[in-house]
């Protein structure tokens, strides 16, 4: 086991995606955090985090909640005005 300090961050995700994140977090058990912990973890060693069959979930979760966002849009993206 590491040993690691955590901090509290304010970030802001989009609507959709956050609710996509919170679904699969709750699929497998786990916090937001950890998972977006790692989901970067492996990201930063070009892996994928997820199983084929937990990639199959995110997509179903997709559908429901509307996101149609890709990586294609990461650096494409404005926020609406308030």
């Amino acid at each position: 086991m590491e040993t690691i300090e955590r901090v509290q961050t304010g970030v802001r995700l989009e609507k959709r995606l956050l609710k996509v994140l919170k679904a699969v977090a709750e699929l497998k058990d786990m916090t937001l955090g950890d998972l977006i912990e790692g989901m970067a973890l492996h990201a930063f060693e070009g892996k994928c985090a997820f199983e084929p069959a937990t990639v199959e979930q995110i997509l179903e979760l997709k559908k429901v909640y509307g996101l149609t966002l890709t990586s294609t849009a990461a650096h494409r993206m404005k926020e609406k005005a308030r």
